[in-house]
Protein backbone atom coordinates (compact mmCIF):
# COMPACT_ATOMS: atom_id res chain seq x y z
CA UNK A 1 0.00 0.00 0.00
CA UNK A 2 1.66 3.09 -0.94
CA UNK A 3 0.32 5.62 1.25
CA UNK A 4 2.34 8.47 -0.04
CA UNK A 5 -0.15 8.10 -3.18
CA UNK A 6 -3.07 8.00 -0.93
CA UNK A 7 -1.56 11.38 0.65
CA UNK A 8 -1.33 12.76 -2.92
CA UNK A 9 -4.67 12.04 -3.88
CA UNK A 10 -6.37 13.42 -0.95
CA UNK A 11 -4.44 16.32 -1.53
CA UNK A 12 -5.77 16.70 -4.68
CA UNK A 13 -9.50 16.66 -2.74
CA UNK A 14 -8.56 19.39 0.00
CA UNK A 15 -4.63 20.58 -0.22
CA UNK A 16 -1.81 19.66 -1.28
CA UNK A 17 0.84 18.47 1.27
CA UNK A 18 4.29 19.08 0.23
CA UNK A 19 6.82 15.67 0.81
CA UNK A 20 8.62 16.82 3.85
CA UNK A 21 5.06 17.33 5.35
CA UNK A 22 3.98 13.92 3.96
CA UNK A 23 6.59 11.94 5.53
CA UNK A 24 5.87 13.67 9.00
CA UNK A 25 2.14 12.62 8.46
CA UNK A 26 2.65 9.13 7.84
CA UNK A 27 5.73 9.11 11.05
CA UNK A 28 2.92 10.66 13.06
CA UNK A 29 0.14 8.13 11.75
CA UNK A 30 -0.63 4.53 12.46
CA UNK A 31 -2.15 2.45 9.42
CA UNK A 32 -4.94 -0.15 11.31
CA UNK A 33 -7.19 -2.51 10.12
CA UNK A 34 -10.59 -2.93 11.10
CA UNK A 35 -13.35 -5.48 11.02
CA UNK A 36 -16.96 -5.06 10.16
CA UNK A 37 -18.59 -3.61 13.09
CA UNK A 38 -15.90 -2.75 14.92
CA UNK A 39 -16.67 0.30 17.11
CA UNK A 40 -14.30 3.00 17.62
CA UNK A 41 -15.82 5.46 19.48
CA UNK A 42 -18.72 4.99 22.02
CA UNK A 43 -21.21 7.92 23.49
CA UNK A 44 -19.80 9.38 26.64
CA UNK A 45 -15.98 8.58 25.51
CA UNK A 46 -13.96 11.48 24.92
CA UNK A 47 -11.76 10.85 21.90
CA UNK A 48 -9.18 12.73 20.14
CA UNK A 49 -8.40 10.41 17.05
CA UNK A 50 -9.42 10.69 13.32
CA UNK A 51 -9.57 8.35 10.59
CA UNK A 52 -8.43 8.81 6.85
CA UNK A 53 -10.54 6.10 4.92
CA UNK A 54 -8.26 4.07 3.22
CA UNK A 55 -10.31 1.18 2.24
CA UNK A 56 -13.62 0.50 3.82
CA UNK A 57 -16.50 3.11 5.03
CA UNK A 58 -17.81 3.71 8.62
CA UNK A 59 -21.13 5.71 10.31
CA UNK A 60 -21.55 7.35 13.19
CA UNK A 61 -24.73 6.94 14.98
CA UNK A 62 -26.51 8.21 17.67
CA UNK A 63 -28.76 6.36 20.20
CA UNK A 64 -32.18 8.13 20.63
CA UNK A 65 -34.72 5.87 22.79
CA UNK A 66 -33.19 2.88 22.76
CA UNK A 67 -33.38 3.54 18.67
CA UNK A 68 -30.08 3.66 16.35
CA UNK A 69 -29.78 7.12 14.02
CA UNK A 70 -27.30 7.22 11.44
CA UNK A 71 -25.67 10.35 11.41
CA UNK A 72 -23.06 10.25 8.49
CA UNK A 73 -21.14 7.82 6.37
CA UNK A 74 -17.40 8.31 5.53
CA UNK A 75 -16.12 6.44 2.23
CA UNK A 76 -12.34 6.27 0.76
CA UNK A 77 -10.46 9.34 1.28
CA UNK A 78 -12.45 10.74 3.37
CA UNK A 79 -12.32 11.50 7.65
CA UNK A 80 -14.39 10.29 10.27
CA UNK A 81 -13.93 11.62 13.84
CA UNK A 82 -16.34 11.91 16.62
CA UNK A 83 -16.27 15.73 15.85
CA UNK A 84 -17.79 17.19 19.24
CA UNK A 85 -15.28 15.30 21.07
CA UNK A 86 -12.24 15.94 18.92
CA UNK A 87 -13.02 19.71 18.69
CA UNK A 88 -14.52 20.54 22.23
CA UNK A 89 -13.30 18.38 25.00
CA UNK A 90 -16.43 17.18 25.25
CA UNK A 91 -17.68 13.84 25.68
CA UNK A 92 -18.93 12.13 22.38
CA UNK A 93 -22.58 12.02 21.86
CA UNK A 94 -22.48 9.14 19.06
CA UNK A 95 -20.85 6.07 18.02
CA UNK A 96 -18.40 5.66 15.76
CA UNK A 97 -18.47 2.40 13.67
CA UNK A 98 -16.92 1.02 10.56
CA UNK A 99 -19.81 -1.02 8.74
CA UNK A 100 -17.06 -3.03 6.14
CA UNK A 101 -13.64 -4.33 6.93
CA UNK A 102 -11.32 -0.85 6.68
CA UNK A 103 -7.78 -0.15 6.55
CA UNK A 104 -7.34 3.68 7.54
CA UNK A 105 -4.86 6.08 8.61
CA UNK A 106 -5.25 6.97 12.21
CA UNK A 107 -4.05 9.75 13.55
CA UNK A 108 -4.22 12.25 17.21
CA UNK A 109 -5.50 15.96 17.69
CA UNK A 110 -1.65 16.23 18.67
CA UNK A 111 -0.58 15.76 15.26
CA UNK A 112 -3.02 18.47 13.72
CA UNK A 113 -1.65 20.51 15.77
CA UNK A 114 1.92 19.56 15.62
CA UNK A 115 1.58 19.58 11.98
CA UNK A 116 -0.22 22.77 11.39
CA UNK A 117 2.13 24.62 13.73
CA UNK A 118 4.91 23.62 11.37
CA UNK A 119 3.67 23.60 8.32
CA UNK A 120 1.67 25.66 6.48
CA UNK A 121 0.40 22.72 3.54
CA UNK A 122 -1.30 21.17 6.03
CA UNK A 123 -2.43 23.94 7.96
CA UNK A 124 -4.14 24.62 4.65
CA UNK A 125 -5.63 20.93 4.21
CA UNK A 126 -7.17 20.82 7.64
CA UNK A 127 -8.77 24.25 7.47
CA UNK A 128 -10.22 23.25 3.73
CA UNK A 129 -10.98 19.82 5.36
CA UNK A 130 -12.62 21.70 7.85
CA UNK A 131 -14.55 23.69 5.42
CA UNK A 132 -15.84 20.92 3.01
CA UNK A 133 -17.13 19.15 6.42
CA UNK A 134 -19.31 21.84 7.67
CA UNK A 135 -20.47 22.60 4.18
CA UNK A 136 -21.58 19.06 3.67
CA UNK A 137 -23.24 18.92 7.23
CA UNK A 138 -24.96 22.33 6.07
CA UNK A 139 -25.98 20.80 2.71
CA UNK A 140 -27.44 17.99 4.65
CA UNK A 141 -29.30 19.97 6.99
CA UNK A 142 -30.69 21.99 4.37
CA UNK A 143 -31.61 18.71 2.88
CA UNK A 144 -33.74 17.97 6.13
CA UNK A 145 -35.31 20.49 6.44
CA UNK A 146 -36.35 21.69 2.75
CA UNK A 147 -36.61 18.54 0.58
CA UNK A 148 -38.85 15.77 0.45
CA UNK A 149 -38.07 11.75 1.38
CA UNK A 150 -37.39 10.92 -2.42
CA UNK A 151 -35.82 13.88 -2.82
CA UNK A 152 -33.57 13.26 0.17
CA UNK A 153 -32.72 9.72 -1.37
CA UNK A 154 -31.84 10.79 -4.72
CA UNK A 155 -29.51 13.51 -3.48
CA UNK A 156 -27.83 10.73 -1.25
CA UNK A 157 -27.50 8.27 -4.57
CA UNK A 158 -26.54 11.25 -6.48
CA UNK A 159 -23.30 11.98 -3.87
CA UNK A 160 -22.82 7.76 -3.23
CA UNK A 161 -24.01 5.74 -6.19
CA UNK A 162 -22.92 2.70 -4.50
CA UNK A 163 -23.69 3.51 -1.20
CA UNK A 164 -26.98 0.62 -1.14
CA UNK A 165 -24.71 -1.97 -1.91
CA UNK A 166 -22.11 -0.58 1.40
CA UNK A 167 -24.36 0.56 3.88
CA UNK A 168 -27.62 -1.47 5.14
CA UNK A 169 -30.74 0.12 4.33
CA UNK A 170 -31.81 0.65 7.79
CA UNK A 171 -28.66 2.81 8.49
CA UNK A 172 -29.86 4.54 5.22
CA UNK A 173 -33.60 4.84 6.15
CA UNK A 174 -32.51 6.21 9.62
CA UNK A 175 -29.92 8.76 8.44
CA UNK A 176 -33.05 10.29 5.41
CA UNK A 177 -34.94 10.25 8.69
CA UNK A 178 -37.94 7.94 7.10
CA UNK A 179 -38.93 4.13 7.56
CA UNK A 180 -37.34 1.40 6.53
CA UNK A 181 -40.69 1.11 4.59
CA UNK A 182 -40.47 4.31 3.27
CA UNK A 183 -37.48 4.10 1.80
CA UNK A 184 -38.82 0.67 0.26
CA UNK A 185 -41.28 2.38 -1.85
CA UNK A 186 -39.21 5.45 -3.01
CA UNK A 187 -36.74 2.87 -4.32
CA UNK A 188 -39.34 0.04 -5.90
CA UNK A 189 -42.07 2.93 -6.83
CA UNK A 190 -44.65 0.02 -8.37
CA UNK A 191 -44.66 -2.03 -5.69
CA UNK A 192 -46.56 -0.72 -2.61
CA UNK A 193 -45.96 -2.67 1.38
Amino acid sequence: MNINKILNEIGEIYSPLSIECQKEFIANSKLITFKKGDTVVREGQYSKKVYLIIKGCARAYYLKDGKDISDWFTFENQFMASIVSFFSNQSSPHYVEFIEASIVLEFSKETIDLLSNKFHDFERFISKLVTETMLGLCERLHTIQFSKADERYQNLITIYPDITQRIPLTHIASYLGITLETLSRIRNPKVRI
